[in-house]
């Protein structure tokens, strides 16, 4: 991809600062955004920003997607050939004590990122979907090519929220979108109110962990740098429309319009105990465990199927569960000087 200025919300979260990074290392102009909210850690947050900043490159604005006047500012003094979205009120679980946020930030806040696309002339909107909008489907793996109308969580249909109005938009203004359903990301920097993070904080304090569904679960956990490297491929290459669309058979996953919706995982489902295991392995100690029942709004399983993005980009993840967890444990170690 030709060096291009590129916008990314989110750009003090997880996945924000490795995409950003990775932008940035191939040549990019990165203008980052985020409303830096206490939800996680904001010293973590601000410690993200402080790599970003060692790139000439990068330029921050603290700013909330929500604000229609603050973004429409930012979209008309700068011309973004593409817009990475990764902005959002992220958790299933706080999305039962705050539902508010959701609405706030993940549909009044995408709207603002469309409505600045449609009138600036973005050549491609990429934007984070989520596993969650599979909600009740218990066929797995998880194919875009299913239906998913039955979301179990706020957060869930918040997400399948976008990419219908996502739709909308590459229908009524040919503005090229794609949404990546994104499967448990983890990894180096994580966000503090995901499990790996919480494990590993509570088995070094010697607490115990909380095993929901009494362990019974599992998850199709991706490792941090496959997920960007595959963020920034899909944002190479615009939505385009589907000569073989078929609108008296409609594919969930493609359309008349320049428009696309792909999982984005690691094709490899791992049993939460196994996924503890591997944790106790790296830390070199065993962790108290307290069994619970499932969480409302949860599911018990997630598995991507991938071969759509295999083929569209050629995305292919590396990193094992057992190589990622102690890249974590290595980091975590090394930043909280455990």
């Amino acid at each position: 991809m030709t060096p291009n200025k590129i916008l990314v919300t989110g750009a003090a979260g997880f996945i924000g600062m490795h995409v950003a990074e990775r932008l940035l290392a191939a040549g990019h102009e990165v203008a980052g955004i985020d409303n830096l909210n206490d939800y996680c850690d904001v010293r973590l947050k601000e410690a993200r920003l402080e790599r970003l900043r060692k790139h000439a490159g990068f330029r921050f604005q603290k700013l909330d997607v929500a604000d229609e006047d603050g973004m429409r500012a930012l979209f008309s003094q700068a011309r973004f050939a593409r817009v990475i979205h990764l902005a959002a009120q992220a958790g299933v679980r706080y999305s039962l004590e705050n539902p508010q946020a959701y609405v706030r930030s993940n549909l009044a806040g995408f709207v603002n990122i469309l409505e600045g696309c449609r009138h600036n002339k973005v050549g491609h909107l990429v934007y984070a979907s989520s596993s969650s909008v599979y909600g009740g489907n218990k066929r797995l793996p998880f194919s875009e090519h299913d239906g998913v109308d039955h979301p179990v969580s706020l957060y869930a249909a918040s997400k399948k929220s976008n990419e219908l109005m996502a739709h909308t938009y590459s229908h009524l203004f040919g503005l090229p979108t794609t949404g990546l359903r994104f499967f448990t990301v983890y990894g180096p920097w994580g966000r503090p109110d995901m499990a790996l993070f919480l494990f590993t904080k509570a088995i070094l304090a010697g607490e115990p962990i909380k095993v929901f569904n009494h362990g019974r679960m599992q998850r199709d956990f991706t490792y941090i740098d496959d997920v960007a490297e595959g963020v920034v491929r899909v944002a190479e290459q615009p939505a385009q429309p589907s000569p073989a669309f078929d609108p008296a058979k409609p594919d969930p996953a493609t359309s008349w319009a320049p428009y696309r919706l792909y999982n984005i995982g690691n094709h490899n489902p791992v049993n939460l105990m196994d996924y503890i295991e591997a944790i106790e392995h790296c830390l070199g100690k065993k962790a108290d465990k307290n069994f619970l029942p499932m969480q409302a709004g949860d599911v018990a399983a997630t598995h991507a199927d991938i071969s759509e993005l295999q083929r569209a980009v050629g995305f292919a993840p590396r990193t094992a569960v057992e190589e990622g967890v102690r890249r974590f444990v290595e980091w975590y170690r090394g930043y909280y000087r455990v």
